[in-house]
């Protein structure tokens, strides 16, 4: 029998100009510039972290910048529609005030109870702030020196919500492999809990028509779940394989160490470790200020640094946090 994870541990997906995603992760919505490294798979591609100030599993959205690329991606069945961060309930007006301030369009709407702010980032990612209780159980570190007020800061994931062709085959997985339990159903749409229901344990499932979707910039191209170590990765690959499905061998991406299987419905899974961190090859204060590379790379650091598109790191602007701490 499979454990049953704690819930989210980082949202993957594909953005455009590697400036304007930092600057709007960290500028507008105030997450820490965690880790600048590159796609271990694909030197030429830079690989951003943003999350609380040090990465902690359930805090981060990672991106792969594409700015020459030329390929926009198309939502469908097989991936991810939105990613939720957690605010509190009290910093509902700071987040609409904020987003009005700076020209970021958003719908906002009641769920399950819960009042959503729903937008897109700059290359069409789905994202939404959830005013939720759930926002003051999250273990998260907040970012002292950030651009948006402690008390205001995003308190980590809320959950996703995946786009299928039908429920079953995701259900299946998210429920006999990962042990999330239905939590509730309205609207077209099925909501699924980590078994301990804490914050990051959301997944929702939403039947969509709009057939398969196509990867590419302004798309989520994974979602990782936590596992505490390679042990508990071995349980869900024998939990995946006795359901005829094929995950990897565990891989070390330095920060974690993860394995892959794609469900049945079509979103890629990724089970991660909640250690060692973002600390292992970068002090706390130093965390994404140059570009970190695994020693298998370091004797071709010129050749990568000479390929990768330019970059000055994020611009922040601290005016909105020194005012809101008054």
């Amino acid at each position: 029998m499979a454990p049953t994870t704690a819930g989210l541990h980082h949202v993957t997906a594909m953005a455009g100009d590697p400036q304007r995603n930092a600057d709007f992760y960290v500028g507008t919505l105030g997450l820490r510039f965690v880790k600048r490294t590159v796609n271990h798979d694909d030197t030429g591609t830079y690989h951003f972290y943003f999350g609380d100030e040090v990465g902690t599993p359930g805090t981060n959205i990672t991106f792969f910048p594409w700015p020459e690329s030329g390929r926009s991606g198309q939502f469908g069945a097989g991936q991810t529609r939105d990613t939720a961060y957690a605010i509190r309930p009290d910093s509902l007006e700071y987040w609409t005030d904020r987003l009005d301030d700076r020209g970021v369009e958003f719908e906002r709407t009641e769920r399950f109870d819960e009042t959503v702010l729903r937008f897109e980032d700059p290359d069409g990612i789905g994202l939404e702030l959830v005013a939720t209780d759930l926002a003051d159980d999250a273990e998260v570190q907040p970012w002292a020196d950030g651009p948006v007020p402690v008390e205001h800061q995003l308190r980590g994931f809320h959950g996703v919500t995946l786009g299928v062709a039908e429920f079953g085959p995701t259900e299946s997985v998210l429920t006999d492999v990962l042990g999330y339990e239905l939590d509730r159903q309205a609207d077209g749409r099925r909501r699924y809990r980590a078994a301990d229901g804490g914050p990051h344990s959301i997944v929702d499932l939403v039947e969509t028509d709009a057939g398969r979707g196509q990867m590419g910039v302004g798309t989520v191209h994974h979602v990782a779940f936590m596992a505490e170590d390679e042990a508990e990765q071995e349980q869900y690959r024998e939990a995946f394989a006795e359901r005829g499905l094929r995950a990897t061998t565990i891989v070390d991406r330095t920060y974690f160490r993860s394995i892959y299987c794609r469900e049945p419905g079509g979103v890629l899974f990724e089970i991660a470790t909640t250690g060692p961190g973002f600390t292992v090859d970068e002090d706390i204060d130093e965390l994404g200020s140059s570009l970190v590379l695994p020693e298998r790379l370091e004797a071709k650091r010129e050749a990568i640094e000479a390929q990768l598109p330019a970059f000055d790191g994020p611009s922040i602007d601290h005016s909105s946090a020194d005012a809101g701490s008054e």
